[in-house]
Protein backbone atom coordinates (compact mmCIF):
# COMPACT_ATOMS: atom_id res chain seq x y z
CA UNK A 1 0.00 0.00 0.00
CA UNK A 2 1.39 3.20 -0.93
CA UNK A 3 1.21 6.37 1.41
CA UNK A 4 -1.24 7.56 -0.67
CA UNK A 5 -3.50 4.86 -0.29
CA UNK A 6 -2.88 5.19 3.19
CA UNK A 7 -4.28 8.54 3.86
CA UNK A 8 -6.66 7.95 1.26
CA UNK A 9 -8.54 5.25 2.42
CA UNK A 10 -7.46 4.85 6.48
CA UNK A 11 -7.37 8.31 7.61
CA UNK A 12 -9.57 7.46 10.39
CA UNK A 13 -7.13 4.41 11.71
CA UNK A 14 -4.56 7.15 11.22
CA UNK A 15 -6.00 9.65 13.33
CA UNK A 16 -7.31 7.22 16.28
CA UNK A 17 -3.63 6.55 16.43
CA UNK A 18 -2.71 9.67 16.49
CA UNK A 19 -4.77 10.47 19.33
CA UNK A 20 -4.18 7.69 21.23
CA UNK A 21 -0.23 8.65 21.29
CA UNK A 22 -1.46 12.43 22.42
CA UNK A 23 -3.66 12.03 24.85
CA UNK A 24 -1.70 8.99 26.49
CA UNK A 25 1.60 11.82 26.88
CA UNK A 26 2.16 13.35 30.18
CA UNK A 27 1.68 16.73 28.32
CA UNK A 28 0.50 17.12 24.54
CA UNK A 29 1.01 20.66 22.87
CA UNK A 30 -1.50 21.94 20.72
CA UNK A 31 0.28 24.62 18.36
CA UNK A 32 -1.13 27.43 16.53
CA UNK A 33 0.28 27.65 13.10
CA UNK A 34 0.17 29.67 9.66
CA UNK A 35 0.68 30.00 5.69
CA UNK A 36 -0.50 33.36 3.73
CA UNK A 37 -3.97 33.42 4.60
CA UNK A 38 -4.68 29.74 5.90
CA UNK A 39 -4.52 29.56 9.94
CA UNK A 40 -4.79 26.31 11.62
CA UNK A 41 -4.71 24.53 14.89
CA UNK A 42 -2.40 21.21 15.27
CA UNK A 43 -1.04 18.29 17.43
CA UNK A 44 1.18 16.43 15.39
CA UNK A 45 3.18 12.98 16.34
CA UNK A 46 6.36 12.28 14.91
CA UNK A 47 7.75 8.34 13.74
CA UNK A 48 11.46 9.42 14.04
CA UNK A 49 13.02 5.88 12.97
CA UNK A 50 10.68 5.77 9.81
CA UNK A 51 11.27 9.64 9.04
CA UNK A 52 7.64 10.93 9.02
CA UNK A 53 5.01 13.12 10.71
CA UNK A 54 1.00 12.67 11.33
CA UNK A 55 -1.18 15.83 12.30
CA UNK A 56 -4.56 16.31 12.80
CA UNK A 57 -5.33 20.23 11.42
CA UNK A 58 -8.29 22.34 12.33
CA UNK A 59 -8.84 25.04 9.68
CA UNK A 60 -11.34 27.93 10.29
CA UNK A 61 -15.28 26.20 9.41
CA UNK A 62 -14.44 23.25 11.19
CA UNK A 63 -12.73 21.58 8.69
CA UNK A 64 -10.45 19.18 9.81
CA UNK A 65 -7.40 17.99 8.11
CA UNK A 66 -5.26 14.80 8.17
CA UNK A 67 -1.53 15.71 6.79
CA UNK A 68 0.72 13.11 6.93
CA UNK A 69 4.87 13.83 6.12
CA UNK A 70 7.37 11.54 4.96
CA UNK A 71 10.87 11.20 3.33
CA UNK A 72 11.62 9.14 0.23
CA UNK A 73 14.89 7.02 -0.29
CA UNK A 74 16.27 10.36 -1.49
CA UNK A 75 15.68 12.33 1.54
CA UNK A 76 12.83 14.55 -0.34
CA UNK A 77 10.19 15.59 2.23
CA UNK A 78 6.64 14.98 1.13
CA UNK A 79 3.12 16.31 2.37
CA UNK A 80 -0.23 14.23 1.94
CA UNK A 81 -3.03 16.11 3.01
CA UNK A 82 -6.96 14.77 3.45
CA UNK A 83 -10.04 16.75 4.84
CA UNK A 84 -12.09 14.13 7.66
CA UNK A 85 -15.33 12.95 6.82
CA UNK A 86 -17.95 13.52 9.68
CA UNK A 87 -17.56 9.81 11.00
CA UNK A 88 -14.05 10.39 11.08
CA UNK A 89 -13.79 13.44 12.94
CA UNK A 90 -16.26 11.63 15.77
CA UNK A 91 -13.24 9.53 16.10
CA UNK A 92 -11.70 13.02 17.81
CA UNK A 93 -12.17 13.55 21.35
CA UNK A 94 -14.93 16.28 22.59
CA UNK A 95 -12.02 17.92 24.47
CA UNK A 96 -9.66 17.83 21.93
CA UNK A 97 -12.04 19.12 19.19
CA UNK A 98 -12.59 22.44 22.30
CA UNK A 99 -8.98 22.60 22.63
CA UNK A 100 -7.89 22.77 19.01
CA UNK A 101 -10.99 25.60 18.64
CA UNK A 102 -9.62 27.53 21.40
CA UNK A 103 -6.45 27.60 19.57
CA UNK A 104 -7.15 28.32 16.19
CA UNK A 105 -9.72 31.20 17.89
CA UNK A 106 -7.01 32.90 20.15
CA UNK A 107 -4.17 32.34 17.53
CA UNK A 108 -2.25 30.67 20.40
CA UNK A 109 -1.01 27.54 21.28
CA UNK A 110 -1.71 25.61 24.60
CA UNK A 111 0.40 22.72 26.66
CA UNK A 112 -1.93 20.48 28.56
CA UNK A 113 -2.28 17.41 30.37
CA UNK A 114 -2.69 14.61 27.38
CA UNK A 115 -5.32 13.31 29.36
CA UNK A 116 -7.36 16.52 29.51
CA UNK A 117 -7.68 16.12 26.02
CA UNK A 118 -9.58 12.76 26.15
CA UNK A 119 -12.74 14.20 27.64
Amino acid sequence: MTYEELVRDHAGELVEKLVTEVISKEAAEVRFEFEDNDQWSVISMHIYEEDKEISLRLHAGDRYELFFGYYDDEDEFFELTQLLTPEEVKIIPKGLQKVMAKVLADEQGMRLPGNFLSK
